[in-house]
Order: C-alpha cells, then structure tokens, then sequence
C-alpha cells in the first residue's frame, strides 16, 4: 500500500542544508498498525508528513496506492490526500466556533458529498466514537479526551483508506489515552492504516509493529508477538 524506497529529505535555507530523512525504506500493507518511535528532531514528522502528502521527497520513490508519487505536483497530492487520508492531531485542531457534528462534517466539506449523506456520515462517526449525545455541543464543553474522540470521528467521517496520528494522546490522561488507542486499535482492525508517532512505549505496543527512527534513518523495527 505504502513504499518508500531509499527515500531523503533535505531542507536547504541560503547558508545551510539540513538532511532529515537519509535513505528510509519501508512498506506498510494494508490495515495494519505502524507506531513511529524516537528522539526529538529524529525526523518522525518528516516522515509522517510524506506518507500523508504534505510534504515530497527530495529523492527516492514513494508508491502509494501502487502509484509512484514522488514527483506529483501539490495539486496532485491535495486530490490524494483528500480522498485517502485522514489526520489526528495532538493538539485536537478543532473549530472553537462550530459545533461537534460541524466540526466532524468539515472533512466532507471539500470533498462534494451531498448535504443528506454528510449528515449520515457525520451521524456514524459520532456513534462510533462514543459521542452521538454531544453532537450540539461546542468543543468548549468537551473535556480534551471527548475532543479527541471527536478528532478521530473527523479522520473517519471521509472513510479514508490510510489514518495519521501524531502524538494522538499527547494531551490525555492515562484512561483517556488508552481509550483512544483502543479506537485506533479498532480501526486499523476494521482494514483502515494507520501510522502513528508517539512518544509512549506504551502506547507503541498497541501498534503490529514500531519502528524507530535516530538521525533521519529507521534503525530498528519491532514486530508485536503472536
């Protein structure tokens, strides 16, 4: 589904060029759950933000869906990534302004669905996350593990094939952080990727496998036991 092969970043300002990725190959299949470890500055982001298509390599192949993407143009990556990805932030990014089934339902905004089915859909994800009765609140009202169950329903609504999530419990307590791993548990179980960064060994073991990452290169990979 997911392949990178001898993969680099580099950042380059008018005195200096930072190398942040070097020589990252890697698959992800279909379904399964991958957990991104290491330091601060190792280059997880940058590798989170490649596999979501915000961002290219500077060189190496990148195939995604089958498709070697490396080269696309933004305008090639946004039609992508609207139509396959879905995010989940530490910081929750919700829209203080809108209610929560209004902020689920802007993730169907850019994508021309019908107002009845973005109801539908809006409707689901919020059952499925556990928060249906709070569809009129503000996120205000929420605490911060309702809001990032609401996060996730956002990531879901567009039944997106590949889900990214950095730090997704960063900001929870212990029981609402293991909650929401066992919704992304879940989902990647029900056929959806998902790729998270994350701090927490913890946490990483929820995962099928984690690699981690030191100076721009995966130098470990660890496979959940049978």
């Amino acid at each position: 589904m997911l392949k990178l092969v001898n993969v680099n970043k580099s950042y380059r300002t008018s005195e200096v060029e930072t190398l942040a990725l070097r020589e990252v190959s890697l698959e992800i299949a279909a379904g399964e759950f991958v957990a991104i470890m290491g330091p601060s500055g190792c280059g997880k982001s940058t590798l989170l933000n490649i596999l979501g298509l915000l961002d290219s390599p500077s060189d190496g192949e990148f195939w995604f869906f089958d498709e070697e993407i490396a080269r696309y143009k933004e305008r090639q990556l946004t039609l992508l990534r609207r139509r396959y990805v879905g995010f989940v932030f530490q910081s929750f990014n919700l829209i203080d302004e809108l209610t929560v089934e209004e902020n689920v339902e802007v993730a169907l905004l850019y994508r021309s669905v019908a107002r009845g089915d973005r109801k539908r859909r809006v409707a689901a994800a919020l059952e499925k996350v556990g928060l249906p009765h709070r569809a009129r609140h503000l996120p205000q009202q929420l605490s911060g593990g309702q809001q990032q169950r609401v996060a996730v329903a956002r990531a879901l609504v567009a039944e997106p094939r590949l889900i990214l999530a950095d730090e997704p419990t960063g900001n929870l307590d212990t029981a609402n952080g293991e909650a929401v791993m066992d919704m992304l548990t879940e989902i990647a179980q029900a056929g959806t990727t998902v790729v998270m960064v994350t701090h927490s060994h913890a946490h990483a073991a929820y995962a099928a496998r984690t690699l981690n990452l030191l100076d721009g290169q995966i130098v470990a990979a660890t496979l959940l036991a049978a």
